[in-house]
């Protein structure tokens, strides 16, 4: 019986003796390695990473320095102020009226001309300003035909729509120079990350990859205010189309009946020579 309890050699004494020795260390020295242990990182809430983020993002904006990065804002905040202030005037208030168009209607039938020339000179239309102009070189020039008081008509109605359009082009200047100005400060900043990459001892190439994300950012911040305005570019160019369409219909209506009143004027007067011959 005793044969089983015992072990069957010295070697074999040693090796169970060993076992317990290790299984009592564990047993006591596990407590203190558990209260000595770190404790896991708590996961951080929502608002922790949102501002964690947002200021990531301000680093990296940050990171594009002043010198490049001031013009990019400065361009943004030009934009903003455009886009806010075409989105009041460019309208077809601002360029053709239902009121305006009614009045001119009635005076020109009445062939009160000084009145409608009075009525333009209240009002801040582009066919306000073209019609005044019509008006102006007929009275002034009493014996031009009605092809020269055409041609000043034209020549008014495309300068007004030359300058609806040019109004609009500043926001396609500044989408073609912000992106201009982004890839300018990534070249520097290529420049500079190279330059001291030479210049280190024991060059390694993973050093040039915070160099060129700073650089990059101004490039980002570039494209960042260049895609909203060509945006909004060409929400604006839409808008001015149609509103030069409404304007060359409405000058198309005024020179009609101006025409008809040239054309009534010239039979009454042509009525009275030959009424006068006869005499």
């Amino acid at each position: 019986m005793l044969r089983h309890f015992l072990p069957a050699s010295p070697i074999r004494m040693k090796l169970h003796l060993a076992s317990l020795l290790t299984i009592a260390l564990l047993l006591l020295c596990g407590p203190t390695f558990a209260q000595d242990a770190p404790a896991a990182p708590a996961a951080p809430t929502a608002v922790e990473s949102t501002d964690s983020n947002a200021q990531s993002l301000l680093d990296y904006l940050l990171e594009g320095g002043p010198w490049l990065m001031g013009p990019l804002a400065v361009l943004s905040f030009i934009a903003v102020l455009l886009i806010i202030f075409y989105t009041f005037t460019i309208r077809q208030g601002a360029v053709v009226s239902d009121k305006f168009m009614n009045a001119a209607d009635a005076l020109i039938r009445k062939q009160d001309y000084l009145g409608l020339i009075a009525v333009c000179n209240r009002e801040n239309e582009c066919i306000a300003r073209i019609v005044y102009k019509t008006l102006d070189f007929a009275t002034k020039n009493p014996t031009a035909s009605f092809d020269e008081v055409r041609e000043v008509t034209e020549a008014e109605g495309t300068r007004q729509a030359s300058i609806l359009n040019n109004r609009i082009s500043y926001l396609n200047d500044i989408s073609r120079v912000a992106p201009m100005v982004g890839l300018f400060g990534t070249v520097i900043g290529m420049i500079e990350a190279f330059q001291s990459m030479g210049e280190s001892s024991g060059v390694q190439h993973m050093e040039l990859a915070p160099g060129v994300a700073k650089a990059l950012v101004t490039t980002a911040g570039g494209l960042v205010v260049s895609i909203p305005s060509l945006i909004f570019y060409s929400i604006f160019r839409g808008k001015v189309q149609k509103l030069i369409a409404e304007l060359e219909a409405a000058m198309t209506h005024i020179m009609a009946l101006l025409a008809a009143q040239y054309k009534r004027a010239n039979y009454r007067a042509s009525a009275r020579r030959e009424g006068n011959d006869r005499e």
